[in-house]
């Protein structure tokens, strides 16, 4: 059975798995769904048409499920989509969608949010994300598996993050992230591969280098993007995260971070 503090408040209607814990002065609104094993700090809050998976840990005050900051937002029946083992520290900030955006932001697993982390509505994170303290994201982002958001990093609505990508410290971000790479900056710029990143998870050296050759021919020779994309396609296209990469950058709508 859930373990629910005295001086909590869980509203009638919420649906908490077993072994759900709910401490001091917490509050878990009416449509909120918890999945087993969770836990919900002290003072933190939990609301709206939220969905949580099992062993999350959400620490004290923080507010998960929140209406989205949109003035377009009239208390519609929108979603929060939270999978399993996702850490939400202290202060942390994280809004349902908007019917304009999809209706959802989604989160998927093992995802690490630390403390004043704000994520906006109609948001998509991966899984296995890293968001460093007071990390900012506007609305309609999305942050591909494994990418690193740096401390006091801010990004601009619908810019997308690639997976194994690295956001240096105090960023502002208003471009794609390619995958694989290493942005830093006022208005980020890339700085090469996200090389450490690459090694820690196990890419094999061949994989690097055919990343860092199609990273010098898309990013840094004088060939037209379109140009470029079908000299790394025609020379690399057998690596499955060479086509990973040129598919992103095919992607993108709002240009990539040069």
């Amino acid at each position: 059975m859930p373990r629910i503090h005295p001086t909590a408040i869980v509203e009638e209607g919420a649906q908490l798995d077993a072994d759900v814990e709910v401490g001091a002065y917490s509050f878990v609104g009416k449509n909120v769904k918890i999945g087993a094993g969770t836990k919900v700090g002290d003072h933190a809050r939990v609301e709206g048409w939220t969905t949580i998976g099992e062993g999350c840990r959400i620490y004290p005050f923080a507010v998960i499920g929140g209406d989205p900051q949109d003035l377009k937002y009239r208390g519609e029946e929108t979603e929060l989509i939270i999978g399993p083992r996702n850490i939400f520290r202290e202060f942390c900030t994280i809004h349902r969608g908007t019917r304009q955006g999809g209706g959802k932001t989604v989160i998927g697993s093992d995802n690490l949010f630390m403390a004043y982390c704000h994520v906006a509505h109609d948001c998509y994170i991966g899984n296995h994300v890293i968001l460093a303290n007071a990390a900012t994201l506007a609305g309609h982002i999305e942050i591909q598996d494994y990418a690193i958001v740096g401390g006091l990093v801010a990004i601009h609505q619908y810019v997308r993050v690639g997976a194994y990508a690295m956001i240096g410290g105090f960023s502002g971000v208003a471009q794609d992230v390619p995958p694989y790479s290493l942005v830093s900056g006022n208005r980020a710029r890339l700085y090469g591969l996200n090389v450490v990143g690459l090694k820690r998870h196990g890419f094999p050296q061949e994989t690097i280098q055919a990343l860092r050759k199609a990273y010098r021919i898309l990013f840094r020779s004088n060939l037209v993007l379109a140009q470029a994309v079908e000299s790394v396609r025609e020379q690399l296209s057998h690596f499955e995260e060479i086509e990973t990469l040129l598919n992103f950058v095919r992607g993108s709508k709002r240009g990539i971070c040069r």
